[in-house]
């Protein structure tokens, strides 16, 4: 068979991209030699509809073997009981966690998209929002802080089925605990999307959501470091609050309803190529070393937000606990748009993206901030001796953002630098 050489020029392309530059986008990463092997094994020719031991083609006896391995991989990182490693996305596993628990119609809560939300939680483009009533919990303006006070006064007055944590783009810690108290309050499952900083909360860097949520979802690319997807955990299994029972009158488990919201309820068959790469990403987080990246993560993450907050720029709450911070860009630049900085740093090989912020004056396809987080440049051996120059590139460029010169003489520095890192240095 004839070798297609665009596709491959285009794949021999796209890694010289991401040798040569440096990649601050909160949400990617970069994998090991092994994942990477698992992901483009022929675990891809398999159809293996259904769960381990109860699948509806034959011949899923190694697969059986291999998804179970995620199983309880993923089960001894994050200390729980049932895992579905199957969501083939974030978003997804958010989705099926929505169909288990509620109704077309029902209400639930989650952090506003513009405050640093997720899509799935509630924006009306996508399916949370379409389907169900979202009702949005916010920041405060002052603190740049989830706003628990506010928080509380609405799940006393829109009484929410379900209440989400968890952010695509905020930099602190969570109090589950209050978070729980409010669920409980009413009757609402709360649910956890710990999307981002999976791999900080499963190293016991950041406090651990299973301890008081019902139901935690999370992605398995970002901090964890695996292949793009999704996940769902509970630390205990529970009986369903609403009473429903199975044709012999049984009560029905969580771990079925969310079982079979994946399968057959938003998905069909899994991708089992990627479940074997997950489990061994799941494997790598468990060592020695992972714990040592995922903590110099941290380090960096602290680093450059004090490098940025050094040179005048505004990070929201004034500081990070975890990957990644969101940064407002009128505090130094009022009249740059986060769409315009994006743009132009690419032409310096400096990935980052545009981000609106809390009470963002402008749209989101333009946008008044940033989002910059440091799980990628880690993963290829950075420490914190690196941000303040990277930073310094960073402001260089925005403070000539029509220099076309300027933009060369950076990406030269860039190029110059990362010349001397590799893409997983772990």
């Amino acid at each position: 068979m004839k070798k297609d050489t665009k596709v491959f020029n285009l794949i021999r392309k796209e890694k010289q991209r991401q040798m040569g530059g440096i990649e601050l986008i909160a949400s990617e990463n970069f994998v090991s030699d092994q994942v990477l092997k698992a992901m483009g094994s022929v675990m891809t020719n398999k159809y293996a509809e259904g769960y381990p031991g109860k699948r509806y083609y034959g011949g899923c006896q190694i697969v059986d073997q291999t998804e179970q391995i995620a199983i309880d991989r993923a089960g001894e990182l994050f200390q729980a009981k049932f895992v579905n490693v199957q969501p083939h996305s974030g978003a997804q596993a958010n989705m099926a966690v929505l169909m288990a628990c509620l109704q077309p119609g029902d209400t639930f809560m989650g952090l506003d998209l513009s405050h640093g939300g997720h899509l799935s939680h509630g924006s009306p483009v996508n399916s949370s929002g379409i389907l169900y009533k979202p009702v949005a919990y916010e920041v405060n303006r002052e603190t740049g802080r989830v706003d628990y006070d506010d928080m509380e006064k609405k799940v006393a007055q829109y009484k929410p089925k379900l209440i989400i944590a968890g952010a695509s783009a905020y930099s602190r810690d969570w109090d589950y605990a209050r978070m729980r108290k409010a669920a409980d309050s009413v009757g609402a499952i709360l649910m956890a999307d710990i999307s981002h900083p999976a791999g900080l909360i499963a190293r016991g860097i950041l406090n651990d959501p299973l301890e008081y949520c019902h139901i935690v979802t999370t992605t398995t690319h970002k901090t964890l470091r695996g292949p793009r997807g999704g996940m769902i955990m509970m630390r205990e299994d529970f009986p369903n609050p609403w009473g429903l029972t199975t044709p012999k009158g049984e009560i029905k488990m969580m771990s079925a309803l969310l079982n079979s919201a994946v399968f057959p309820g938003v998905q069909g068959g899994p991708l089992e190529h990627v479940i074997a790469s997950k489990a061994v990403a799941f494997g790598e987080a468990l060592s020695d070393e992972y714990f040592e990246y995922i903590l110099q993560v941290k380090k960096n993450a602290a680093a450059m937000a004090k490098a940025f907050t050094d040179r005048g720029y505004n990070i929201i709450s004034g500081g990070t606990d975890n990957h990644l911070m969101l940064i407002d860009l009128r505090s130094k630049f009022p009249e740059i748009t986060g769409k315009m900085v994006e743009n132009t740093l690419v032409q310096a090989d400096i990935t980052v993206n545009k981000n609106m912020v809390p009470f963002d004056s402008r749209s989101p396809f333009q946008t008044s901030g940033l989002r910059v987080g440091t799980p990628a440049i880690t993963t290829r051996g950075l420490k914190e001796d690196m941000m303040e120059p990277i930073v310094d590139m960073i402001d260089d460029v925005i403070s000539h953002i029509d220099d076309t010169k300027k933009l060369e003489a950076v990406k030269e520095k860039v190029n110059a630098m990362m010349a001397e890192y590799p893409l997983f240095a772990w």
